[in-house]
């Protein structure tokens, strides 16, 4: 083991990077598929409370590491606030993920920079040019092929995959106001403490005490969203953006691949192609933002 460890941390920090994005795509694949797995038995709220409350365990030690006095925070209410609308978007994702194809989820989870631009234009006034319009106008027009309006009927899983996308952005343009005042730590920690009540009280009109087998599923799927996360972050630290970000397609080739494999889904034409356009649409959005910004930016993240 300390041999293998040896042998990544003398490899160039860009291999390191690309790696870590190539890791996350797999290990987000890996949650669908559990919450997929589990929603035979148990409610998608239901494994969303619970994936909550045991992230906010995993949350605490590191927590408690840097002190308390890291916690303290001018915005209270912007927290509480940014709780309730990521609360929303995690059930609508949740929901989403036993309702389509896991490949249907990750192709329109590329919408995320397309929602980002517009919420900040909204939100934060920010002016964007003939070149961000075109990317966006791009980019919508793949959702589009997605989900087909007028030519299939639409799903009522992809409006739930869109919802969460648009409310996970939302959360992003607040968190964008809340570093200029809080630490990294308040942040994440403020951000999961209130969605816990949103989560529970979603979760208890469809309660079921989990087994212990079921627990133990629970706390996995609490485990590999944290570990996403992680791997996203250092990636970013490791490598340039736009090296990572190509890269970041390979969560649409391994939730294709599992849903398959797991479930006989067969992605259709219109996943891949549409998917594709979000994809490079959404990747021209945050090369540029950062560009503008001078800031490395953020990888979208293919999963839930």
């Amino acid at each position: 083991m300390r041999a293998t460890l040896r042998w990544i941390s003398e490899l160039p920090g860009t291999l390191r990077g690309i790696g870590l994005i190539l890791l996350a795509g797999m290990l987000g694949t890996a949650m669908m598929v559990l919450v997929r797995l589990l929603g035979a038995d148990l409610h998608p709220f239901e494994i969303n409370f619970f994936r909550t409350v045991f992230s906010l365990l995993i949350l605490a030690p590191v927590v408690l590491r840097h002190g308390l006095r890291h916690l303290r925070t001018p915005r209270l209410g912007l927290h509480a606030l940014r709780g309730l609308i990521n609360g929303c978007a995690q059930l609508s994702l949740f929901m989403a993920l036993v309702m389509i194809p896991l490949a249907q989820i990750s192709a329109l989870s590329f919408t995320a920079p397309l929602f980002t631009t517009v919420t900040a234009v909204i939100v934060l006034g920010e002016v964007i040019r003939v070149r961000r319009i075109t990317a966006l106008a791009v980019g919508f027009a793949g959702t589009w092929l997605i989900l087909r309006p007028g030519v299939v009927a639409v799903e009522l899983g992809s409006l739930l995959a869109l919802l969460g996308s648009l409310g996970r952005n939302v959360t992003m343009i607040l968190i964008k106001i809340l570093s200029r005042t809080d630490s990294a730590i308040s942040i994440t920690f403020y951000g999961t403490l209130f969605i816990s009540p949103i989560a529970l009280i979603a979760a208890i009109p469809f309660w079921q005490t989990p087994t212990l087998v079921e627990l133990g599923w629970l706390v996995a799927i609490a485990v590999l969203a944290t570990l996403v996360h992680l791997c996203f972050n250092q990636a970013i630290k490791e490598a340039d953006l736009t090296v990572l970000l190509p890269f970041n397609f390979a969560g649409l080739i391994w939730a294709a691949i599992t849903g398959y494999l797991v479930f006989a889904e067969m992605p259709t034409i219109w996943t891949w192609v549409g998917g594709a356009i979000i994809f490079i649409s959404g990747t021209y959005l945050v090369i540029r933002e950062s560009r503008l910004s001078g800031a490395p930016g953020a990888a979208p993240s293919a999963g839930a």
